[in-house]
């Protein structure tokens, strides 16, 4: 009887959960888009890239303008999990999803406008773009 006990005791297994930044989740987030886009899923992409989701401690919170895009999104919710908790090196990450039917959504669609969204982004490739005396071309 001893030996069934042990046998069903299971070890305690500890998952990473190591911190992580609200950029390194977003450049996550972008990159597991456009992975769903190259592999032709270009309904799921642009859930993920409608607008942009915000980190609340380890839960990520990413609004959509409707109830049939959150049902969509729901489908594709584990798959991203798995991929932003093995990226990020933390098993505690989940995500919240918001249905906003005020919700703007965000598109470039000028040069300017995508060169705008970018500095959004990493507010470092303004200092570049003047460093290196660049210029938007339309």
């Amino acid at each position: 009887m001893a030996e069934n006990i042990k046998a069903t005791v299971k070890e305690v297994v500890h998952l990473a959960s190591e911190p992580f930044t609200e950029t390194e989740m977003l450049e996550q987030w972008l990159k597991y888009a456009q992975r769903m886009e190259d592999k032709g899923y270009r309904i799921v992409a642009s859930l993920l890239t409608i607008n942009d989701p915000k980190l609340e401690g380890t839960t990520i919170v990413h609004e959509l303008p409707n109830e049939s895009s959150k049902i969509d999104f729901e489908k594709e919710k584990p798959e991203l999990l798995g991929y932003l908790r093995g990226k990020l090196h933390n098993h505690d990450i989940t995500i919240h999803v918001k249905v906003n039917e005020a919700l703007v959504v965000k598109k470039a669609f000028t040069n300017q406008d995508k060169y705008n969204r970018l500095v959004e982004l990493n507010p470092n490739l303004a200092l570049m773009k003047e460093m290196f005396g660049l210029d938007i071309v339309d």
